[in-house]
């Protein structure tokens, strides 16, 4: 796995913190002008106003850099899932927190489009798997926990939670892949209302399956 060259600086050190936050932001903004490949090191220092060895000092080059920005964002993106998806009427919670996904995703489309695309970035694509595994996992289990959890497919099927929590994960990175290589033609509400119900189909299911 790809590391930083600041990983051993303490996380302490808000000049680091700071400089690092300063290289995504610029990043951010070169991506939605132009590719990913495009973007030099140079562009990047200069548009966050720091020299290129200190951004050396951080990176190894702009593909590291993308993909520590695209993880961080990651990590927070994943926390707006629904947390009901065995939900028939879910409210506007749950769709309000799939809009709330795909509409972080659109933001920087560009950025998640070079990374998840056919010449994208493995470590950022197993990174948003592993991610969304668990948080839907958790999910579920915290279902399972508060007893109203009778329909959900892992119960449902006798499965453990983390089968449902993988298949699940891999469907929605697949879905929001194909969404950012087509160009983000359907709005991020779209996006939730369409998705939506794919959720309640897998987790939704009355009765057990016949022996």
């Amino acid at each position: 796995m790809v590391t930083s060259r600041a990983s051993s600086t303490p996380t302490g050190d808000r000049r680091v913190r700071r400089t690092q936050a300063a290289l995504a932001r610029a990043l951010l903004q070169l991506v939605e002008e132009q590719d990913l490949s495009r973007v030099t090191v140079a562009d990047v220092a200069e548009l966050a106003g720091v020299s290129r060895s200190t951004f050396y000092d951080h990176y190894r080059d702009v593909h590291e850099l993308a993909e520590a920005a695209c993880t961080a964002m990651i990590d927070r993106l994943i926390e707006s899932l629904p947390g009901d998806f065995n939900a028939a009427d879910p409210g506007q919670e749950a769709t309000e927190s799939l809009e709330a996904f795909f509409a972080s995703l659109a933001e920087h489309a560009g950025l998640y489009r070079a990374l998840l695309g056919p010449q994208g970035s493995a470590r950022v694509a197993d990174h948003i798997r592993r991610r969304s595994t668990v948080a839907i996992e958790e999910r579920l289990r915290e279902a399972v926990e508060r007893g109203d959890a009778g329909d959900l497919v892992g119960s449902a099927l006798g499965l453990p939670l983390d089968v449902p929590a993988a298949f699940t994960a891999g469907a929605l990175i697949g879905v929001a892949a194909e969404w950012l290589q087509g160009g983000c033609r359907r709005s991020a509400g779209e996006m939730a209302a369409l998705t939506w119900p794919l959720f309640h189909a897998l987790y939704g299911i009355e009765g057990r399956p016949s022996a």
